[in-house]
């Protein structure tokens, strides 16, 4: 339950953590730029146990500059579980760059889905220029039977407030990075996150968590504005 008394909080005692669900994480050890050991992977979960985060969705990137497999993904995976032994529930699905790699993974519907259903897919694009074809690519994902989830759009730099408006007109749904509110991708990120937020645009929220220190040395920072944890609520966070 949040708690609203205090004129400001941080992002760890706002009670947004608890028994929640972490929509995107790079905790899969070694096969992307987040968690690199087994070992680092089991200190972040004891982590999300002691803040208490109960879900988490395990989403390495995929990507033509790191054109990870299913079947690897699903092997390191396999591992990760059998070395936890917490009370975190663990999932699988995978982050996907909208470049050509992935345009042919959707063709070929090679995919790492999202979701209690398998029906919602995860997908970005680069921080500073849209792939070619943005709208009809989303679209394309529609047409295969998944609902496409926009990872982290308030730290595209090349979208504005109009850009954000369509997406969601479109039936987009909308990824944020919990630390963007506490400033740990710059103030225009930060500014971006809470216009979306007061908008209601976000369905989810995700740590993104590449570094069990940066994570926590962002949600452990200067404290949010009263007005900001009060839209937190406006998350629904959930896939039925």
């Amino acid at each position: 339950m949040f708690s609203f008394f205090c004129t400001k909080k941080k992002l760890v005692n706002t009670g947004i953590f608890k028994g929640a669900t972490d929509w995107h994480s790079h905790i899969l050890p070694g096969v992307d730029d987040g968690i690199q050991t087994l070992e680092d992977s089991l200190d972040v979960l004891a982590y999300y146990e002691k803040i208490g985060i109960k879900e988490v969705w395990l989403t390495p990137h995929i990507m033509e500059d790191m054109p990870n497999t299913i079947e690897e993904l699903r092997e390191r995976y396999e591992e990760l579980q059998e070395a936890y032994r917490g009370t975190v529930k663990l999932n699988l699905a995978a982050e996907n760059m909208m470049d050509n790699l992935f345009n042919e993974r959707l063709e070929a519907n090679e995919l790492l889905p999202i979701g209690p259903k398998g029906d919602h897919l995860l997908v970005e694009t680069s921080y500073y220029q849209p792939p070619i074809d943005l709208h009809g690519t989303l679209e394309r994902v529609k047409e295969k039977g998944y609902q496409p989830i926009l990872a982290h759009p308030e730290r595209y730099r090349y979208m504005g407030d109009s850009d954000y408006d369509y997406l969601y007109s479109k039936g987009v749904k909308l990824q944020m990075n919990m630390v963007s509110l506490a400033g740990g991708y710059g103030r225009t990120a930060q500014e971006k996150a809470l216009m979306m937020l007061s908008k209601g645009y976000y369905s989810f929220f995700g740590s993104d968590l590449h570094s069990l220190s940066n994570f926590q040395q962002a949600i452990n920072a200067k404290a949010l504005k009263k007005e900001t944890v009060e839209l937190l609520p406006r998350i629904q966070n959930i896939i039925v």
